[in-house]
């Protein structure tokens, strides 16, 4: 089956303003891209979800508060539903937005569920902080956990997979308690990093107990000792754990020159984590898969991981360079110059403690599945 391309122009009102690392721009730029590139980049505009949709996650006085400052009518009680800050400035129109976004992963689902479609590029969303009654890390809504219910509903098993560099901590706890849905997240240690969670002693709640696992990774982890990592955790997860689905979000701010993190990874890292990711679909969930975005702040390596996702899914051979009207129509994005080709060049990174980074992060993942693997049986 075609693999979907969901994108509408209203997913880029989800904006803080022009300061904020959460851009627009992003998906502006990868979709201009897909459509300058020769493969096949027809996008399926999706419907927003509606209120009632979002209260299968969120709850009702959460979204009130959210309706209310769409219009600048905040409540005296804004900040303790996570919005009005820093990280989740308010603005006209907000949750019309965020429900456009859950919409796109909410409609990749039930193509999914209906059996129209085997995997699915949500070109937006992964907003993997939102909690059931507050906004947090630039998430609004939680599109991911939304879509993660509508699954659920049609009695899908599901494995949610997280490589975005900051912790999926929203996703986790709101299906804590279902033994249904393994949250699995690699990330960059919460020692260091926002949002502070994601302890390999995190493995979900009561009857949920067993269906969350942290892979909590060193500052500056390299290609290498990712992939180690992933090959190591990811296969021997998703083949116990037996999921009908994956859910993927596909954030890309590990990237070694993000902004906001400390890992190192480069494109080639991304793209093998990608065609594996697509492998196992295959050999586990007969290829029902959901992609989303999410994190990446860094724009010129962040479109080009999210255009490599793109091909991969639609198994479309990888352009030698990137056409030069995009780079030029984009070159004011760029603190330098636009990266030309898809993949970054073979590059080395000078890391004192790489021994030792290496070893933590073997220690780390082999303690996380001897703790979860006992429930697993």
């Amino acid at each position: 089956m075609p693999t979907p391309l969901l994108f509408d122009n209203t997913y880029l009102d989800y904006f803080f303003g022009p300061e904020h690392p959460f851009s627009p721009d992003r998906q502006r730029m990868l979709c201009s891209l897909l459509e300058a590139l020769p493969i096949d980049a027809s996008f399926t505009a999706p419907p927003p979800a509606t209120r009632e949709e979002v209260c299968t996650v969120h709850d009702e006085a959460f979204v009130e508060a959210v309706e209310r400052c769409s219009t600048g009518d905040l409540p005296a009680t804004v900040r303790d539903f996570g919005l009005n800050t820093a990280d989740v400035p308010t603005f006209d129109g907000m949750d019309a937005a965020a429900r456009a976004l859950c919409g796109g992963a909410l409609h990749g689902a039930r193509l999914i569920a209906n059996g129209t479609a085997g995997r699915v590029l949500q070109l937006g969303g992964g907003l993997h902080h939102a909690h059931p009654r507050r906004a947090s890390g630039f998430c609004v809504y939680n599109d991911l956990s939304i879509a993660i219910q509508a699954l659920r509903s049609e009695g899908m098993r599901v494995a949610y997979i997280d490589i975005d560099v900051h912790h999926g901590d929203g996703v986790q706890a709101v299906h804590a308690t279902d033994p249904d849905v393994l949250t699995l997240s690699l990330h960059e240690s919460g020692r260091y990093l926002f949002p502070g969670t994601g302890h390999i002693h995190e493995m979900g709640r009561g009857a949920g107990e067993g269906s969350a696992l942290n892979i909590p990774l060193e500052p500056f982890t390299e290609d290498e000792s990712y992939l180690e990592t992933f090959e190591r955790v990811v296969p021997f997860a998703i083949e116990r754990y037996a999921p009908d689905v994956l859910v993927v979000q596909c954030g890309a701010d590990a990237h070694f020159s993000d902004p906001l993190a400390d890992l190192l990874l480069t494109t080639h890292a991304y793209d093998t984590v990608f065609q594996r990711l697509i492998a196992l679909s295959e050999s586990h969930t007969e290829g029902r898969a959901l992609f989303t975005l999410g994190g990446g702040y860094q724009p010129d390596a962040t479109v080009r991981i999210w255009a490599l996702l793109a091909h991969r899914l639609l198994d479309a051979p990888l352009p030698t360079d990137l056409p030069t009207s995009w780079l030029d129509r984009w070159s004011h994005k760029a603190e330098g110059t636009l990266t030309p080709t898809l993949h970054d060049d073979e590059r080395s990174f000078q890391v004192e403690r790489r021994d030792a980074v290496e070893t933590q992060n073997r220690q780390v993942s082999k303690r996380a599945l001897e703790r979860i693997a006992p429930m697993w049986y």
